[in-house]
């Protein structure tokens, strides 16, 4: 088995083989965690490859192929990469040559691995949706290693088309092409599990204890889509406002106090608002000088929270007016992170183990 699967091999073997075939291996659970995706690096080529792989998704991007493809060929790939690129190498794992997306969405499949420990015949892997290791890499290395039952879980607490939707598409093409498939499960959301808002609220409450001052407004950013997706029925936007108002209800903090906002914006659409830099930007001019904001919404730590949140949303706060600001990390892979996603495979597990 290829070793990026966190598991012993299975023993077993079907009572009759064909001659000079090797063995076949079954009766194993497979458990596949898969994030957004992350380049292999930051310069122009593998920047070039994953924004190609990422802006082609029609989930992602639903404007006519013929009105797109001139735009993003002609356009978008010559200068983007460059951009991005920078964008990366400000908040680059340099340690490891990787992203942070990658070091924790790994991370996190590991201590998974080791909590399900008590049961055997579980295998846990972890894989991309844009970018390496991919979905089909990872589905074909847990079949092989004799997963005949495998849960796919989208690390996406909201579901959207664009993230949980299209890891679901990508997994079911790779089943398409085999002969042999195993069964598959799909994790639904959990926007309003009582263990991921505790885990939220707890997170927020154990930052802000470390600092010397409090914000007079915490804000709830959450990755924005099309107002049009929305409009076409995605319960992105109403599970996102639901949890940001049970986290808040758990704090027992005001609407003033906690705010939710959508960030990340691109194109010439109108995106799901009030839109986080501008809301940033109008509290500092306001007269707030203090200022914090958590990523609900995104399960690690990523560019989106890194660079556009702890770096560029400082940056505005600070040049309107405001004196202190602090990003509340990701529940990435901490105690309290490992707690929802344990809990929310062992729920989705029930039945199989």
């Amino acid at each position: 088995m290829n070793k990026h699967a966190i598991s012993p091999q299975t023993e077993g073997v079907p009572e009759a083989s064909p001659k000079n075939h090797p063995p076949v291996k079954f009766g194993k659970i497979g458990v596949l965690i898969v994030n957004l995706g992350t380049p292999d690096g930051t310069s122009y080529r593998p920047m070039r490859r994953y924004l190609a792989e990422f802006l082609t998704d029609k989930r992602v991007i639903e404007w006519p192929r013929v009105l797109w493809y001139p735009i993003l060929y002609g356009i978008v790939l010559n200068k983007r990469p460059q951009r991005v690129g920078e964008a990366y190498k400000s908040i680059w794992n340099t340690e490891r040559d990787e992203s942070y997306l990658r070091t924790f969405t790994r991370s996190q499949a590991e201590k998974l691995a080791a909590a399900l420990a008590d049961h055997p015949s579980m295998i846990v892997d972890w894989g991309m949706r844009y970018g390496n290791p991919s979905i089909p890499e990872r589905l074909d290395t847990l079949k092989d290693a004799g997963c005949e039952r495998i849960l796919l879980y989208p690390l996406y607490p909201q579901y959207a088309a664009a993230t949980t939707a299209t890891v679901n598409d990508k997994a079911f093409q790779a089943l398409m092409a085999m002969r042999w498939q195993p069964a598959i499960r799909t994790v639904p959301p959990y926007h309003d599990d009582p263990v991921y808002i505790d885990a939220i609220a707890g997170s927020i409450t154990d930052h802000l204890s470390t600092l010397d001052w409090q914000p007079e407004v915490t804000l709830a950013s959450f990755h924005g889509i099309p107002q049009s997706y929305f409009d076409k029925g995605d319960p992105y936007h109403c599970q996102s406002q639901k949890t940001a108002r049970l986290v808040r209800e758990t704090l027992g903090w005001t609407t003033e106090q906690f705010q939710t906002t959508f960030q990340s914006r691109f194109g010439p659409e109108d995106w799901l608002q009030p839109y986080t830099d501008e809301t940033v930007e109008k509290l500092a001019k306001s007269g707030v000088k203090r200022l914090a904001i958590i990523n609900p919404g995104f399960v690690s730590d990523c560019l989106e929270t890194l660079e556009e949140i702890a770096g560029e949303a400082e940056e505005i706060f600070l040049e309107h007016g405001g004196e202190r600001f602090t990003h509340i990390p990701c529940l990435n892979d901490t105690p309290r992170g490992m707690t929802v996603i344990e809990h929310v495979v062992r729920r989705e597990l029930q039945g199989w183990i």
